[in-house]
């Protein structure tokens, strides 16, 4: 018996029975004669390159479609040969259908996820600005190229007299597919970058989707017609049922497979959790859509697009199946489908004259979109720079690309030299754009003010006080209200206060930001508590507190824009970061949150926020009640970090049931007499004394000066009242070169919090009071200085967890 299989290119190989059995190489077994070994050994080696690639390619900013791309070409026979005796034992022409298969079928579910991820009300919401350049980066590119395919055809005799016939018929369809536009990869590509949730990322992601859909249409109405062409029926008839073949595909996907997934979007609701028998219905409807749509004479992967699309994305089905799914398929099984793709590519085929007529192509497109994408965005006053990256961003071409030039290939519509030159230039255009938008574009730059004091100790007395404050879990709900209870707001000083609930993005493609009004629904299941604890404290001080709630769905590694955005926009003077770790009141830790994931966000918030920033630490103290006093200590050393801290104690001390103590560590060396120290000196003089005035009436009010000379006596100072108050203020910065701080950097656990907060914060610190770590606004004309202070994390610490329960603190 001999089995007989169809290769990729076409050809017909016979091979025996036998290579679907092994012995083991123990009995002098081949297990590369099995195919299931075969196909092990493809996905492993795919994988692992991929991920190779990455690492190595990940400090110059290139994008994971690039890696792959590489690694698809680098095991093709381009490099190796079609002869090679090891490529040949890796990937036999026998395994190509398995290969095929397993491919073909990862590229399916990765599409099915992005359509899972893709929100079309975001259209919607796109105003003019994305609406005009998505639509213009649509038709612009795609017109530009067909006049540059015609004249090309019209002036073959002068320039190109030798040109191929094939390339002469599919020279129209090459122009379409380096022109058209796909949101998915424009997305990938700023998730990439980090750039999702920048105002950058929020225009091309709206654009992108715009101009996205559009590209999609016309390359589903183009290789249809083709299609029809192939089969070489009545073309009127066949064209008619392709198109009620494919209405009855939507209809079936909106009106039947939809309401299904939105009954599962209920029951999950209800139980709060997602059972496998949901997974695995999603899962055979994306096999069944893929199914129907190759019974249908269209691509396989349509099907399973639009299924995606009709899915809910974000929670709770959309993340479930994102998380269920995205890893296995996205690095097992998507590398292999570039290995497949990168077999096709053979250097050996090319022709200069070829390369000439699909790099002008190339270069016509992506002129085209890179002057659709400018032009509007100077006229509605973007700056040239970020105009210029944004038309950088919306030129990505990804796996899509790829996907459209193969289906292209297989309905023989392109030749396998224009295959290869077409794939070359994505590779190569995709390797040098991305360096370049991560080199031009900083989106941290618009949060360094110039002028602008965002801060608690520059604002107007009898003035309205604007803070935020970050939320990661309900649990942190109490401590961020006995806090806003003891900022004090009176009907002379209102408070404006803005909580973020941060959510992480997972089962969609863009972050979101949703507003909570009376009647919102979105994401409403996982606010609920925080939003209704917030509602409750604002109507109980109505008149004197306005309460704004939104819920933030965005990436731990861009959450920080969404933060110093919204603290732009809505002007605050200090945000209200928690503490990765969270004490209880008997000194156990609830280790609840993804630690690493959310220091890292509060870091970033650290280094870019365009106003204060105060980190708490909470242990479950510092809570107000009628029948007690709340002890406030501030230790005070010397810089803008201290005097945020001070003034914002001195607004506390405002509230007629909190006692505040001033502790000031003064150095008794009497060193550092140039002029920025005076300045300094000077400025912490000025808000001591305000405290002495402000001292005058209230026998609560205590002030202690310590003098110390090392780092062993502020130790010792800092020790001696760490459990004297139920809350303690402190700054983060202070001069590293200061005798008061030598050697404590070699100590720090956290050093996020600076010396004084990592001293009370530490595993091993013996205080059990809640505390505040607080760092001014950092303005332009500081930042030459800012290497004197500890700004940055200097080393990687390990979280270790702790078995304990949690209390919470009353609530007054």
């Amino acid at each position: 018996m001999r089995q007989i299989e169809a290769a990729y290119n076409g050809s017909w190989v016979c091979q025996s029975q036998n290579y679907f059995k092994t012995k083991g190489i123990f009995y002098g077994g081949n297990p590369l004669g099995h195919p299931k070994a075969v196909i092990l050994v493809q996905l492993s080696s795919a994988a692992f390159f991929t991920v190779i690639l990455r690492i190595l390619f990940n400090p110059l900013g290139e994008s994971g479609f690039f890696s792959q791309m590489i690694v698809g070409i680098l095991l093709g026979p381009s490099i190796w040969g079609a002869q090679n005796a090891l490529r040949n034992a890796i990937f036999p022409l026998r395994s190509v259908y398995v290969s095929q298969t397993f491919s073909y079928i990862g590229c399916m579910f990765f599409l099915f996820l992005v359509g899972v991820r893709t929100d079309l009300s975001i259209i919607k919401k796109s105003g003019k600005k994305a609406v005009v350049i998505g639509f213009l980066t649509f038709i612009l590119p795609l017109c530009l190229n067909l006049i540059m395919a015609a004249l090309i055809i019209k002036n073959r005799g002068k320039v190109h007299d030798d040109m191929a016939p094939s390339l002469e018929k599919s020279i129209y369809y090459i122009a379409a597919c380096q022109a058209l536009n796909s949101f998915y990869v424009v997305v990938c590509l700023l998730t990439d970058l980090k750039l999702l949730n920048s105002e950058l990322g929020r225009l091309a992601t709206s654009s992108s989707l715009v101009s996205g859909m559009c590209s999609w249409v016309t390359a589903i109405l183009i290789f249809t017609i083709n299609t029809n062409a192939i089969t070489g029926s009545n073309k009127q008839d066949s064209l008619l049922y392709m198109y009620l073949s494919m209405g009855s595909l939507i209809i079936f996907v909106v009106y039947i497979l939809r309401p299904i997934t939105l009954w599962m979007v209920k029951q999950m609701t209800e139980e709060k959790s997602v059972k496998e028998d949901h997974i695995f219905g999603v899962c055979l409807m994306v096999l069944s859509c893929g199914f129907f749509g190759e019974a249908i004479g269209q691509h396989m992967m349509l099907g399973p697009m639009m299924l995606g699309v009709a899915v809910p994305d974000g929670p709770p089905l959309g993340s479930a199946l994102v998380a269920k799914l995205e890893s296995y398929v996205s690095a097992i099984l998507l590398p292999s489908y570039f290995v497949l793709s990168g077999s096709i590519v053979n250097v050996s085929t090319i022709r200069w004259k070829t390369v000439c007529v699909v790099e002008s192509l190339a270069l016509s497109a992506f002129t085209g979109k890179l002057l659709a994408t400018m032009l509007p965005a100077i006229y509605f006053k973007m700056p040239l720079g970020d105009a210029l990256c944004l038309g950088l961003i919306m030129t990505a071409q990804g796996i899509t690309d790829v996907l459209m030039i193969q289906h292209a290939f297989s309905l023989k519509l392109i030749s396998v030299e224009a295959y290869t030159v077409m794939s070359i230039s994505m590779v190569l255009i995709t390797g040098i754009t991305t360096p370049i938008i991560k080199v031009l574009y900083n989106p941290s730059k618009r949060y360094v003010s110039h002028k602008v004091r965002r801060t608690i100790q520059h604002t107007r007395t009898n003035a309205e006080l604007r803070m935020m404050a970050c939320i990661y879990t309900e649990d942190q709900t109490p401590s961020i209200i006995n806090l806003l209870e003891l900022s004090n707001p009176t009907s002379r000083n209102p408070i404006c206060f803005y909580v973020v609930h941060l959510l992480e993005l997972t089962g969609r493609s863009a972050p979101l930001l949703v507003t909570h009004h009376p009647g919102k629904t979105q994401y409403a299941h996982y606010s609920e508590h925080i939003v209704n604890a917030f509602r409750l404290y604002e109507q109980q001080n109505r008149g004197i507190l306005v309460v704004n709630l939104f819920t933030a769905v965005s990436p731990y590694a861009t959450m920080h824009d969404e933060i110093c955005s919204l603290a732009i926009d809505k002007r605050v003077a200090m945000v209200i970061i928690p503490f990765h770790r969270q004490w209880a009141a008997h000194g156990a830790m609830d280790d609840q949150l993804p630690g690493r994931q959310v220091r890292s966000a509060n870091c970033n918030i650290l280094h870019n926020a365009p106003c204060s920033v105060g980190i708490l630490v909470d242990r479950g103290t510092g809570t107000i009640s009628s029948s007690s006093l709340c002890n406030i200590g501030v230790i005070f050393v010397q810089g803008p970090d201290d005097r945020e801290a001070l003034a914002y104690a001195l607004r506390m001390g405002d509230h007629p049931n909190v006692r505040l103590t001033l502790v000031r560590i003064i150095d008794t060396n009497k060193k550092g007499t140039n002029s920025t120290t005076c300045q300094s000196n000077h400025l912490d003089d000025e808000i001591i004394n305000e405290f002495r005035i402000a001292m005058v009436g209230k026998k609560y009010h205590t002030y202690r000066e310590e003098g110390v000379s090392d780092s062993v006596g502020t130790v010792g100072v800092i020790r001696s009242v760490e459990n004297s108050f139920d809350l303690i203020l402190v700054g983060r910065r202070h001069d590293k070169d200061s005798p008061l701080f030598l050697g404590l950097t070699e100590w720090n656990e956290f050093p996020e919090l600076g010396f004084v907060g990592d001293m009370l914060a530490s595993s091993d610190s013996n205080c059990h009071v809640s505390v505040l770590i607080v760092q001014q606004q950092t303005f332009a004309n500081e930042l030459r200085g800012r290497d004197k202070f500890l700004s940055k994390d200097s080393s990687v610490i390990l979280d270790m967890p702790r078995n304990t329960g949690k209390v919470w603190p009353m609530i007054s």
